[in-house]
């Protein structure tokens, strides 16, 4: 089985990640089409250029690997995806053969800390207008709706978020996906130097007050063109136990 979890950035998409990659049985990857992101849009990314030498750019090929053998030949593979990353001209087919999940945050509080790390922000960089347009598409072709989780709910039942993602997905859930040692992991992007620091002192996830921070006119602008999808997207979340 192949888990695409959709992620718009600064969300808990890497320690979601980690809490995979703990178990028994599953390899991960992280954000794989990111150097063909970086490489078609020019963007100025922390570190662009050393993720563009280090990765492969041509999404295409990205792809074909994404839906080749499984590394290590292991039976599950998690792959950490970022919505944003599908430009447009991208051919989309070959996510309906994944299984796919979708992970967001507020608005507001992607914003917040995405000014942390750079200065420049549009809606689309916050990845809620991808998430929910794929999640309309995988939606109608499967006629199902794919597993949503609201980042701030989790952080208060991981166990039972988990364990219904599993249920969703048909494996089993490992108690080991709840804790993992610190540092980093050869698995983690070149990026991760920029933006993986919270996640190396981890161990586990941590609850968190999320309080919907204030920002500025310019950037409640930017999130206020994405809270329709973000809305849109938590209603469909999952709820365990309900």
């Amino acid at each position: 089985m192949r888990i695409a979890m959709w992620s718009g950035p600064r969300n808990i998409s890497t320690a979601m990640m980690r809490a995979f990659e703990n178990r028994s049985d599953c390899t991960v990857s992280d954000e794989p089409l990111y150097a063909a992101f970086l490489h078609q849009t020019g963007l100025d990314h922390p570190g662009a250029s050393e993720v563009i030498a280090e990765g492969e750019c041509d999404w295409r090929r990205v792809t074909e690997t994404l839906t080749g053998p499984v590394p290590g030949g292991k039976p599950l593979w998690y792959q950490k995806h970022m919505s944003h990353h599908l430009l447009p001209g991208m051919d989309l087919e070959w996510i309906h053969g994944l299984a796919n999940a979708f992970l967001i945050r507020h608005p507001n509080a992607v914003v917040a800390s995405y000014i942390k790390s750079r200065a420049e922000v549009a809606p689309e960089d916050i990845g809620l207008l991808q998430e929910a347009e794929l999640f309309d598409a995988i939606r109608e072709r499967s006629g199902q709706e794919p597993p949503v989780i609201d980042s701030t709910e989790f952080l208060t039942d991981p166990r039972g978020h988990l364990e219904a993602l599993c249920g969703h997905f048909g494996i089993a859930f490992e108690e080991r996906m709840l804790h993992w040692p610190a540092g980093p992991r050869d698995s983690d992007g070149i990026w991760a130097k920029y933006w993986y620091d919270a996640v190396w002192r981890s161990t586990g996830f941590e609850a968190r007050p999320e309080r919907i921070p204030t920002l500025s006119k310019a950037h409640q602008a930017i999130a206020d063109a994405c809270l329709p999808a973000y809305e849109r997207l938590y209603s469909a979340r999952l709820k365990p136990g309900r």
